[in-house]
């Protein structure tokens, strides 16, 4: 019985580590699904065809908010995502902070 009970255990525990990792590489590659596509209307210079149409905002700056990244804040104002970086060089796009002041002029 004990010997079942390890080879199911082994089992089990082959299966759990399988499906980690698969769903890590689901997630991992439909985040760059995201990116990717956000960038590939630019260069293709279709993004207006591709994306609904966004008011640009009016505002010189924009104050990170819990949760937010690039994509989203690029969205939300209207402004590119290639702009907001070349605006904000100091930026890691990975790690935004709370509170962070990004220029969006």
């Amino acid at each position: 019985m004990k010997k079942a009970n390890r080879y199911l255990a082994r089992l089990l525990a082959a299966f759990a580590l399988v499906a980690a990792v698969v769903a890590v590489v689901v997630i991992v590659s439909a985040g760059l699904n995201e990116d990717s596509s956000s960038s590939k209307g630019k260069h293709s210079g279709t993004a207006a065809k591709e994306q609904p149409q966004h008011h640009r905002t009016k505002a010189a700056t924009y104050e990170v908010k819990t949760g937010d990244t690039l994509t989203a804040i690029a969205h939300q104002t209207g402004v590119p995502v290639s702009e907001i970086l070349a605006l904000n060089p100091e930026v890691d796009p990975q790690i935004l902070i709370a509170g962070q002041k990004l220029k969006l002029k």
